[in-house]
Parts: C-alpha cells; structure tokens; sequence
C-alpha cells in the first residue's frame, strides 16, 4: 500500500474512535474495563442491578394480579368466598365496581407504586341483633359489648267521679318510676363450616330502680303519703346461645338469606325469688326474667353498592312455669308469658372503606302474659279459687342508629342507639360493641 493512503486510513480511524466512543451505552449495560480490578466497584454494580430487577418483577407481579381481578369481574365470578376472608364480624361485602375504561389506543399506561384500592368495594356491618352473614369456617369472634338502658314511666291513676269541664272529685295516685340498666356482655362466635355458625353471649347486669307512689287525697298537702322504693341489684344475667345457618352466598344480585334460632335460659336473678316486703314490694333488683324463652327468626341482606338493605323476622316463644309463691296478698300458682313477633328493616350505607352508618325500625308486639293466682285471706290464711288475669298486649317500637368503624381487619367499633318510638318501648338504649376475630382452626 502506498504510504499516502496509509496515511489516510490512519486519519480517518483517529477521527472515527472519539466518535464511537461518544455513542450511548444502554443503561442496562454496564460497561467495565478489562484493566478495572475493583471488586468493592463490582458489587457495587450488581446490587443495583439487582434492586431494578426486583422492581421491575415487583411491577410485573401487581399488573398480572389486576389483569386476574379484571378476568375475574368480566367473567362474572365476585369471589363471594374469598371476599369474606376479609369481612369484619358481621360485615356484609357490597358488589365490586365495574372494571375501569381501557386507556385510548396509542396511550402509555404506567403504574407507580401500590395501586388505589376500590372504594366501594367495603364491607358494611349492620346494626346489633339484627343479624350478619356467618362467620368463615374455623374463624372465631370474641365480642365485648357495653349496654345502657333508661325507661321513664309516669302514671296517673285517678278513682272518682268526673263532672264535666274539668272537675274531679276523688283520688288521685301517682306512680312515678325509673330503671336504670347496664350490662356488660362477652359474645362468641365460631364458623363450624362455610354455612353454620354457632354462639352464645354471657352478660352481667346492674339493675337500679326508683318508684314513687303519691297517694294524693288532701290538696293542702300534696305530698301526703309519698313513698320512695329505690331498690337495685347485680348479678349474671340469663345467658343465651344459638345457632344460624345460610342458606344463600348473594351471587348474581340475590340477597344473603340466614335462619338462626336463639334460647335463653333463666341464670339471672328470678324475679319471683327476690325478697320482697309484707306488701309485696321487691327489695331486690332481678337480673333476668325467670323463663326460658325460644326465638326463631329469619334474616335477608340484599347489598347495592354502597348500600345494604337488612330486613329480620322473629318469633319469641316464652314457656310458662309454675311459681308457687305468696307475694303480699296473692299466691301465683303459675304465670305464662305471651308470645312476641317481631320485625325489623334498615339501610346500611357505606361512606368509605373503614365507616358506615345505619339506620333501621324494630316492631315487637309482645303478648299479654296470663297469670293464674289465688287470692288470700289474711285473717283465716286461706286461698280463694283460683283466677287467670291477663294483662294487656304491649307495642315496643324503636328507632335505630348505628355507627361502624374498621380499626384493623381483625377489630372494627360498633355504636347502635335505640330510641324508643311507643309508650312501651324503653326511653334509650346505647351499646358499644368490640369484636375481635381470630383463626381457631
């Protein structure tokens, strides 16, 4: 070769090295001299490399976790199961959201960090007593509840003759009397299997009653022959237990159908063995009723995103026993409690992911309780025939409020008010709820 073109090849191949070593390197290369024997450089190196990699595996496991959410809500299956691993104690799942919109053609998606959960998809729980879906299989809840009840009852009874406009001759009684009641209850609850759950409550009771019966015959003094009955009392209250059983999972829009049945039984203070004074007048608060008492009933949950709707149909049969016990100037030989049907309805309304709200009515109609007594003569000591009384049906109505909050997938609060509606019903009754919820097996 001549040494004129040798000396060009060697020009140009000067010129071309700088420009070829001025190209990108891809940032997934890295480049390392052959002469470069630092190994703290080396490792150095590798664990970055390795740290992307594990951020781009991480990205490529949540976009394959949400392509299955999404194949699973386009084929229809809302993994009714699933959803209730997650549930709180008596929460109710509502319906998924639809898929979001696919993106415009053309349109890069990128995901960041952890994607936004679905807002609707919440678990809403209804208010107290009235029923929940069953516990999972081999999950177990163990509730503490605290409960206050006030009733307030005024009573005018006048014995005489009324002239018209307002004019009264004869006797008036006023009977004045307030119950105080807290309770402080443990509830469980055990998933058998995926469709029978199984409870029982323990309550404790602290019961204060104040009477005041006002004979007024003089009105000079109007206080003539006040009496004051404080009495109260404390002690375990009648235990109940049952069992519930679901008949639907709420797929495809059908609501959650539960039939259960719930016993009491009398453990509490016997309002028939409590001491009372020559008239008959307690002197101790009872804590229970003195009967055992069975309740079937029936619950439907329909959930419509963000809501749900709760409606419970009951049935209180109270069994009769026999007393066999003077009580001032009466022998009660046995005493039958009346029947009690019941219903309720609500709404459920979730406002985030962690809160709802719940409204509802309750109607029971308790049935007159049938009493057979003998009177007695307290100069000879003997009994008269025996008479059955029956006392009037009563009407309780209640008005209902609820509050849930979800602290932790295991705990959630639950406050529910009662506002008594009818003459019958108690003035307020408050309970807060804590449920916690474990795996028993």
């Amino acid at each position: 070769m001549r040494p004129a073109a040798s000396s060009a090849f060697l020009s140009l191949g000067l010129i071309a090295a700088p420009a070829a070593a001025q190209q990108p390197v891809p940032s997934s290369t890295v480049a390392v001299p052959a002469a470069l024997d630092d190994r703290d450089e080396l490792r150095r190196t590798l664990a970055i490399e390795r740290q992307a990699l594990d951020r781009q595996q991480r990205a490529l496991d949540e976009q394959r976790a949400r392509i299955d959410r999404l194949e699973a809500r386009l084929s229809g299956d809302t993994g009714t199961q699933v959803a209730q691993t997650a549930l709180p104690p008596g929460g109710v799942p509502l319906p998924v959201s639809p898929p979001p919109a696919p993106p415009p053609a053309g349109t890069q998606v990128q995901t960041v960090g952890e994607a936004p959960s679905d807002q609707r998809q919440v678990q809403v729980a209804v208010l107290s007593e009235q029923g929940g879906i069953i516990t999972k299989a081999g999950r177990a809840t163990v509730e503490v509840n605290f409960e206050y009840a006030r009733a307030d009852r005024n009573q005018v009874v006048f014995r005489g003759v009324q002239i018209p406009e307002a004019v009264l001759i004869g006797v008036f009684d006023i009977n004045q009397s307030r119950q105080d009641v807290l309770t402080v209850g443990t509830v469980g609850r055990l998933g058998l299997t995926s469709r029978l759950e199984i409870n029982g409550r323990l309550p404790f009771v602290y019961r204060s009653d104040k009477s005041v019966l006002a004979p007024v015959a003089n009105p000079s003094e109007p206080n003539a022959g006040q009496l004051d009955r404080p009495v109260s009392g404390a002690n375990i209250g009648d235990i109940d237990f049952g069992l519930r059983y679901q008949f639907t999972d709420g797929n495809n829009g059908a609501p959650y159908l539960i039939a259960g049945v719930q016993a009491v039984a009398p453990t509490g203070t016997d309002p028939f063995r409590v001491p009372r004074d020559a008239l008959g007048n307690a002197l101790k608060g009872a804590t229970g009723a003195g009967f055992w008492a069975l309740t079937p009933n029936l619950t439907a949950i329909l959930p419509s995103d963000p809501a749900v709707l709760f409606a419970t149909l009951g049935y209180t049969y109270n069994f009769a026993r026999t007393i066999n016990r003077q009580i001032g100037a009466a022998f009660i030989e046995r005493v039958a409690p009346g029947s009690q049907p019941s219903a309720s309805a609500g709404i459920a309304i979730a406002l985030n992911p962690r809160t709802s709200i719940s409204f509802g009515y309750a109607q029971t109609w308790a049935l007159g309780t049938k009493t057979r007594v003998r009177a007695l003569n307290q100069t000879t000591q003997e009994l008269g025939n025996p008479v059955t009384a029956l006392s009037r049906d009563l009407q309780i109505g209640r008005l209902l409020f609820g509050v849930s909050y979800r602290t932790s997938p295991t705990t959630t609060l639950n406050w529910n008010v009662e506002v008594g509606a009818t003459g019958d019903a108690a003035d307020v009754r408050t309970t807060l709820r804590i449920p916690f919820t474990f795996n028993a097996y």
